[in-house]
């Protein structure tokens, strides 16, 4: 006999949260923030919201199904089932947080604070969880009709010593201290030159990634301009963009190698000249890639995929 279905919602710890538990009481975090002109109040009703969420969309898991809960911190800790439905509660990057642990569970977003997210990934109410559950389940399982789910295209870095990485929103390769890091750049395929640069790194990023830290890169690039400029992928293209963050020209490294796109099993490669550079995925340094002297990394688009509801 099969099992139930297992929800696992997951979700991180608030500020309020992070501020009582650095200070001790209520009290004290309040004295701390007033001595520096703000109300705790705010934090604690954001609090509040986000504690509210999480409980509504937990009374919203049928009494037959399974159930955990996850801390966004104790993710790479935590061992996801193929027959799992995963819900989100909270931000949009709460979602890319979790995608790299997952192999094709269908994840739903909910929006814990609608009035401070953009809710790009986190597109559902609380209130909406008992109709998107079941939506997921009938996605899991091929079966019903309803509220489909979108796949939404990854990235990946896959070092010759067999380390890989997925993220769902960008791929950072660089010095860990964002300073100055050597490396040899050029495509996998081996077309064009090979050029070696100094930078501060390279980010490699999907048309979800479009609305972050690639899109900020792109706008000071001139992006968006009549002229031709490269254009940002949509979230389910088969295409990334990436860009080099100020590269820097001398005798012994170049700058023509500075922006491009990625498109189906196109890689770009990065030979490793520096002691220590690091990859890195959605913000998340500290579950990096660890790279030294001449390995190398291929970074391009990823086979598997997000599997969003709604």
């Amino acid at each position: 006999m099969s099992l139930a279905p297992r929800a696992v919602l997951v979700h991180r710890t608030t500020e309020y949260e992070e501020l009582v538990a650095r200070h001790g009481t209520h009290g004290q975090a309040a004295f701390f923030l007033s001595s520096r002109g703000r109300d705790i109040e705010e934090i604690a009703e954001r609090h509040r919201r986000t504690r509210r969420a999480l409980a509504e969309v937990t009374a919203a898991v049928p009494l037959t199904w399974r159930q955990s809960q996850v801390e966004r911190r104790d993710l790479d800790r935590f061992l996801f089932a193929p027959d799992d439905v995963v819900v989100v509660v909270g931000q949009d990057g709460l979602v890319a947080n979790v995608a790299k642990y997952l192999a094709g569970q269908p994840v739903v977003g909910v929006d814990a604070d609608p009035h401070r997210n953009p809710g790009v990934l986190v597109r559902h109410r609380p209130a909406d969880a008992r109709m998107l559950l079941a939506a997921a389940l009938a996605a899991r399982t091929g079966t019903g009709t309803g509220t489909g789910t979108t796949e939404l295209t990854m990235v990946e870095a896959v070092a010759d010593d067999t380390q890989r990485l997925l993220a769902l929103n960008e791929i950072y390769v660089g010095a860990a201290s964002h300073q100055t890091a050597r490396y040899r750049l050029g495509f996998d395929d081996g077309r064009g030159a090979v050029e070696a640069q100094a930078s501060s790194g390279v980010l490699v990023g999907t048309g979800t990634g479009a609305t972050g830290w690639v899109r900020s890169v792109w706008q000071e690039r001139g992006g968006g301009r009549a002229d031709g400029d490269l254009r940002l992928p949509g979230p389910t293209e088969e295409r990334l963009v990436w860009f080099v963050r100020e590269a820097w020209p001398s005798p012994t490294t170049g700058t023509s190698l500075v922006a491009g796109e990625l498109v189906g099993g196109n890689r770009l490669a990065l030979t490793v000249e520096s002691e220590r550079l690091v990859a890195f995925g959605d913000g998340i340094e500290t579950d990096a890639v660890e790279l030294t002297w001449g390995q190398r990394v291929r970074v391009g688009v990823c086979e598997q995929r997000l599997r969003l509801v709604g």
